[in-house]
């Protein structure tokens, strides 16, 4: 039986000596990207609303990188000063993810809303002026919040902060929680928004650049993609990251089965052919 001296196509990392995997999921630190305007403007309500606790709404197309960047803020927060509660199974029941938060701040839950109500104003007051920390509550996917969860919201802040707001909400979602937001009904909960950050996709140069780091975050000393094979991604992308990951990731897999060395317009391509539906590429041109 013949052998084959082909390149496996999981050990593209080899070639071009990257550590890890380029453009991951889970980016933080100084593996995450945090040159663009959207982020340091987050970056920097993200902050007030650490000084002067309240409610902030972080909304961006799919793919743009809305969870990395809040998610890489978090994770920066020193315990036990700060802590992090995570939610993103937002399309259960309003009272469902009452008893969530609970369950998350080690509590039992009860079935009746008053007492439930009760017990975690009592634990956040606790958690904040007996033991310092500040909690922050990131609801993920907030676009499949449902209207009750979000009217009863307002009354839970009004309920368990009537001094001084102890806790920091961040909704995450889609730019439509913005328009939901904004229906009459609730008004209430839209007026308490202390701050509104809407993430663009990437720049050309912002898109340029992300790459870049990326690349040389994951370990590459030489140059990996061509420019205009950089020029292909950009347009193919449209800046989007989560697209630009997949793309990237699936060229320099091509490319080593290719046995060359970088990128070029041809690889790319056969990647965009591979990753991107046809009617989505039409749409583009």
């Amino acid at each position: 039986m013949m052998t084959t001296t082909r390149p496996k196509s999981d050990t593209y990392r080899s070639r071009f000596n990257l550590a890890h995997h380029p453009l991951p999921r889970d980016a933080s630190g100084e593996s995450f990207f945090d040159q663009t305007r959207g982020y340091v403007r987050l970056e920097n309500y993200f902050q007030e609303l650490l000084d002067e606790p309240g409610l902030g709404v972080l909304t961006a197309a799919p793919g743009a990188g809305k969870t990395a960047a809040i998610r890489n803020l978090c994770i920066q927060l020193p315990e036990p000063n700060f802590k992090t509660f995570y939610m993103c199974d937002t399309s259960v029941s309003a009272f469902d993810l009452y008893r969530t938060l609970a369950l998350e701040l080690g509590l039992s839950p009860s079935h009746r809303r008053a007492q439930l109500w009760w017990d975690l104003k009592r634990t956040i007051t606790h958690l904040v002026e007996q033991q310092h920390c500040l909690p922050i509550l990131v609801l993920d996917e907030a676009q499949l919040l449902s209207d009750a969860f979000l009217t009863e919201l307002s009354g839970f802040l009004n309920f368990a902060f009537d001094r001084k707001t102890l806790l920091t909400i961040w909704l995450v979602g889609l730019p439509s929680l913005n328009s939901r937001l904004r229906m009459q009904h609730h008004a209430p909960l839209d007026s308490r928004v202390a701050a509104r950050v809407h993430l663009e996709p990437l720049n050309r140069q912002n898109f340029f650049d992300f790459i870049d780091h990326a690349l040389k975050i994951a370990g590459a000393r030489e140059k990996l993609l061509s420019d205009s094979a950089f020029e292909i991604l950009w347009r193919s992308t449209r800046g989007v990251p989560r697209s630009a990951s997949r793309l990237v990731r699936a060229a320099l897999r091509l490319a080593h089965r290719n046995n060359q060395n970088l990128v070029d317009d041809q690889v790319i391509t056969e990647a965009i052919d591979e990753l991107i539906p046809h009617q989505e590429k039409k749409h583009e041109h």
